[in-house]
């Protein structure tokens, strides 16, 4: 199965046929408007979705092909932003993740999932799990006097039984990611690796699964997030 996950920078009623030519079977958007609240076009498009937001245009939305069951859980997310948990076709959970402020000037962004994981981490250790997240976050932001930092949310990850699959598939250490998914401001010059996909083992085999990053080139004009694109096992 194939799967992206894309902060679009928000319009994505305008650019959500930059992604048709990918052929995903799941696309995961942060960002995003609510198609019921949008352009009919949008809205044909989005046949086969689930959004939650704030407000109505900037949500995170799941879209998928037309053969695939999408089925909320009904997890309380505690009033963290953003988190959007979904069943896919009774084989696996996919947990669509936008981290953000929040107005909370101690848990803000990574410190969002340190308090969801808290909160639902026995549930997802015991399931086929997908996390797609745009993490606002990275190892080379880690605070030393602060217990949630992005290490510590890749080490309670692991402790639950999910692994990035950038890190496994490319062998590269946390911080130390030769591939962009930011361009901070659209700027080529402040690059930053802040958006990340987990799964459960089992998901993701290296030797047959691929995962991997959208070409600035290509994508630099419609967001400064490059779009997360992998393949899992079912």
């Amino acid at each position: 199965m194939k799967i992206i996950s894309w902060n679009c920078n928000g319009a994505f009623r305008k650019k959500y046929h930059a992604l048709d030519d990918l052929r995903a079977d799941i696309m995961i958007v942060q960002e995003c408007e609510n198609p019921a609240e949008s352009t009919q076009q949008y809205r044909d498009w989005a046949s086969n979705y689930l959004w939650t937001g704030e407000n109505k245009i900037r949500g995170i939305g799941i879209f998928a092909q037309p053969q695939i069951c999408l089925s909320r859980l009904d997890w309380d997310d505690g009033g963290l932003q953003s988190f959007l948990p979904c069943t896919v076709n009774n084989d696996f959970d996919l947990i669509a993740v936008w981290t953000k402020y929040a107005n909370s000037p101690n848990f803000r962004y990574i410190g969002q999932l340190w308090k969801y994981l808290n909160l639902h981490g026995v549930k997802i250790q015991d399931r086929r799990v997908v996390l797609a997240v745009d993490f606002n976050s990275n190892t080379c932001w880690d605070e030393w006097d602060r217990w949630w930092n992005h290490s510590d949310v890749v080490k309670m990850l692991a402790g639950l039984g999910l692994s990035s699959l950038y890190h496994t598939y490319f062998g590269e250490a946390q911080g130390q990611e030769t591939r962009p998914t930011l361009f901070h401001q659209r700027n080529d010059e402040k690059p930053y690796h802040v958006d990340y996909a987990f799964a459960s083992a089992g998901l993701f085999d290296p030797a047959s699964n691929e995962i991997e990053v959208g070409d600035k080139a290509n994508w630099l004009q419609l967001s400064d997030h490059m779009p997360v694109i992998f393949s899992i096992e079912l």
